[in-house]
């Protein structure tokens, strides 16, 4: 029996779940909840046993030095909670982040809703990122999916019809669903060419559906600022490469002529109602996500803007450097990109399920989506 100690009495709890490895392409379910735990200040009252689901051959321990003593830290799941404060309405947030487990799957999906039938849980959120043929310079587009039919029809999400293999987030999802535990999992696309972690775009998108799933506003901290700085490295990085250029332009075209049959008057609406919410809130110091992915003024590609990955080869594309003044001469040409897009939620519908399989297996069955090695499953 799970036994909690220093817990208090949660209100209207949610859990909110990301697993690194083969479901964190970019990192950005990992490190949306990771900001949640920042932001909000969370604190650990839970670890799962690593001798219980890792395999230390695959997700090896690291070491470090602290206060000149040499300490072991094992890969491992951790629970945290956080309160949502936003001034009119609090909620109790119950963070899920760890590393998709290598073994046990059974037998950790239990102990996870162990613990959310003791906290009193009322949903469970599982984000989770995926590869897809999607252009950077578009919104990312985020789905919404469950098993359970009331709830998709209440919360206006899809019904799940995948079919094929699954990682953790399948997997959870569907041990929710025997539990009688209502449960979502949001994914999004990250671009197949530039893949790499951070993706904090995509990352902001994920934390722009969620603030609407959990009617929470989520403060930003600089996560909009790194997003215009993570744009407008890969437009540079694109534009040295004709080829690569080239492909991503065919990716726009693609992308717009598919969303051209969503402006209906209802879809107008709903972006429309959104826009309503957001702007009778007030945001915070770091702002709060948009429709278009948050992107704020100001940021800049650095050294740690992304390889580009070569879409005829797979191979990456090591960055070339370049002046970090002409980064900014191009923000003002690239900076407006988004504003005239569509937001994520309705774009590629066809998302659901695990998150478009097919995008994966048309990048030659890349597993761990996170670093785009393909083959990969390991996680890290």
């Amino acid at each position: 029996m799970i036994e909690l100690e220093g817990v208090p009495e949660l209100i209207d709890p949610v859990m909110i779940c990301a697993f690194e490895g083969w479901n964190d392409a970019g990192d950005a379910a990992s490190t949306a909840v990771g900001h949640l735990d920042r932001e909000w200040k969370g604190e650990v009252f839970a670890s799962l046993d690593a001798e219980d689901y890792y395999d230390f051959q695959v997700n090896r321990p690291t070491v470090a030095l602290e206060g000149g003593v040499r300490k072991i830290t094992w890969p491992t799941t951790r629970l945290s909670v956080v309160r949502a404060d936003t001034g009119e309405k609090s909620r109790d947030l119950v963070l899920v982040r760890g590393i998709e487990p290598s073994m046990r799957w059974r037998s950790f999906c239990n102990e996870i809703l162990g613990y959310a039938h003791e906290l009193g849980v009322e949903m469970v959120v599982i984000l989770g990122a995926l590869l897809g043929d999607t252009p950077h310079t578009r919104p990312v587009p985020v789905s919404g999916v469950t098993s359970d039919a009331d709830l998709a029809r209440s919360l206006d999400l899809e019904e799940t019809r995948y079919e094929g293999p699954t990682g953790i987030v399948g997997v959870l999802q569907e041990a929710c669903a025997h539990a009688g535990v209502p449960a979502v999992s949001l994914w999004a696309a990250v671009p197949h060419y530039v893949s790499q972690p951070p993706n904090p775009k995509a990352t902001l998108a994920l934390l722009n559906r969620l603030e609407d799933l959990i009617s929470v506003r989520i403060p930003l901290g600089e996560l909009t600022e790194d997003s215009r700085a993570w744009q407008l490295g890969v437009d540079q990085l694109a534009a040295e490469d004709s080829e690569v250029a080239e492909y991503v332009q065919s990716l726009e075209e693609a992308r717009d002529t598919a969303e051209l049959p969503e402006a209906s008057g209802e879809a107008i609406a709903r972006e429309f109602e959104r826009y309503l919410r957001r702007r009778d809130g007030q945001p915070g110091p770091g702002g709060h996500a948009t429709e278009t992915g948050g992107l704020a003024e100001g940021g800049t590609g650095g050294p740690g803007a992304p390889y580009l990955r070569d879409p005829s080869t797979g191979h990456g594309r090591p960055r070339k450097p370049s002046p970090r003044d002409e980064v900014a001469n191009d923000a003002e040409d690239t900076g407006g990109a988004e504003d005239d897009a569509k937001g994520p939620d309705d774009a590629q519908g066809a998302q659901g399920g695990e998150g478009q399989d097919a995008s994966r297996r048309e990048e030659g069955g890349t597993d761990r989506g996170g670093d785009g090695d393909e083959g990969s499953g390991s996680g890290r």
